[in-house]
C-alpha cells in the first residue's frame, strides 16, 4: 500500500486542491479527514505518513485551530508549505434561487474573506459554521442548510449549483497550507527557506516580547508572521508562533534560537522548509554583518583574541 497523507476533508476543499500541487502527492494515498485535529493525529499515531492543512489566510491570519495543535499537541514538524489564491462560489441545490437562501455555511476562517458579500446580498441569512467548505456543501447536498460557500470545483462533487462565482471581499487574497509530519532533521538549505518557533516567555515584564523579538532584530532576520496564543494558564499567559526568514542552518538564525532558548521558559521548533512565496517577492538580501561568511569571521577574531593572537 502507498504512504498516506492526511489532509482536511473531505473531498473537495481548497486543502485537497492545494495538496494535489506537491508533486510528492501522485505517489501518495489521500486520505481525507472531518477536521484538523483528526488529520494531524493521524499523523502522531502513524496512521498518516504526513497530514496537510490550513494554518494563515491573507485576510484573518493564523488558522488558530491548526496553530494551537502545533503549539500545545504532541510535537509535530512543518517541511512543505504552499500558497493557494482563493475565491468562493455559492452553492446551492440545483432549482435554488438567491432569495430562497436562509442559511450558509462554510469553515470560520472563510467567514472574514465574505462578510461584505454577505451582507450585501444576503442581510438576513444565518451564517452557520461547518468543518470545512466542502463539509457545508455536504451539508447542502443533505439539505441541511440551503448554500455554502466552497471552491467552485465542489459543486459537480456535491450535485450543487454555483449561483455565484468569483465571491471574495479582498483582491488577491491567498490560504498558506503546510504539510506536517513528525520530528526529524530537516531538509537541506534551499537558499529561500522559512523557520517556525513557537515561544513561551519565562515571565511577564515589560519589554518581554521585545527581548524575545530583539534575538532576530540584533541578527538582521526579518519576521514573516508573528501572532499571540492563549497557552490556556489564564488570561494574560500567551506564547508566541513565529515564522523568521532563513533556515536553521543558517549561522544567524541558529545564533537567534539559542538566544531564544537562554532567555525564553520554553521554544519548539516546528522546522525550517523552502519558502512558497519565493517566486513572488525573491529572496531579500541579507543586512551588512548577517551573512554566515560574517559570522564565521567574527567567530573566528574572538578565537584568535582568546589565544593571543590580535
Amino acid at each position: 500500500m502507498p504512504a498516506s497523507y492526511a489532509y482536511l476533508g473531505p473531498e473537495g476543499t481548497f486543502t485537497e486542491v492545494a495538496l494535489r500541487t506537491l508533486p510528492e502527492a501522485a505517489t501518495r494515498e489521500l486520505v481525507p479527514y472531518v477536521s484538523v485535529q483528526s488529520a494531524l493525529d493521524a499523523v502522531r499515531t502513524g496512521e498518516a505518513e504526513a497530514a496537510f492543512v490550513p494554518i494563515e489566510n491573507s485576510v484573518e491570519g493564523g488558522i488558530t485551530t491548526t496553530l494551537d495543535e502545533l503549539v500545545a499537541g504532541a510535537p509535530l514538524m512543518i517541511y512543505r508549505e504552499v500558497l493557494l489564491s482563493i475565491t468562493f462560489a455559492l452553492l446551492a441545490r440545483p432549482g435554488t434561487a438567491i432569495s430562497d437562501i436562509k442559511t450558509v455555511s462554510a469553515h470560520p476562517a472563510a467567514q472574514p474573506q465574505v462578510r461584505n458579500w454577505l451582507r450585501a446580498n444576503l442581510p438576513e441569512a444565518l451564517w452557520e459554521s461547518a468543518g470545512s467548505n466542502a463539509d457545508a456543501a455536504r451539508l447542502v447536498q443533505e439539505g441541511r442548510y440551503d448554500a455554502a460557500f466552497a471552491g467552485e470545483f465542489a459543486a459537480a462533487r456535491y450535485g450543487l449549483e454555483a449561483l455565484e462565482t468569483g465571491i471574495h471581499d479582498a483582491e488577491n487574497a491567498q490560504t498558506r497550507f503546510v504539510l506536517v509530519g513528525r520530528p526529524a532533521r530537516p531538509a537541506a538549505p534551499s537558499g529561500a527557506d522559512k523557520t517556525s518557533v513557537v515561544i513561551w516567555q519565562r515571565d511577564d515584564h515589560p519589554g518581554g516580547l521585545r527581548d524575545l523579538l530583539d534575538e532576530f532584530a540584533t541578527r538582521g532576520i526579518n519576521l514573516m508572521l508573528l501572532q499571540s496564543r492563549p497557552t490556556g494558564a489564564g488570561i494574560g499567559n500567551y506564547c508566541f508562533c513565529v515564522d523568521a526568514e532563513g533556515h536553521i542552518s543558517d549561522r544567524r538564525v541558529a545564533e537567534a534560537l539559542m538566544g531564544l532558548k537562554r532567555v525564553s521558559l520554553q521554544v519548539r521548533f516546528l522546522g525550517s522548509y523552502p519558502r512558497a512565496d519565493v517566486g513572488v517577492d525573491g529572496v531579500r538580501p541579507a543586512f551588512p554583518g548577517t551573512s554566515d561568511e560574517e559570522f564565521m569571521a567574527a567567530a573566528d577574531w574572538v578565537a584568535h583574541c582568546q589565544d593571543g593572537r590580535f
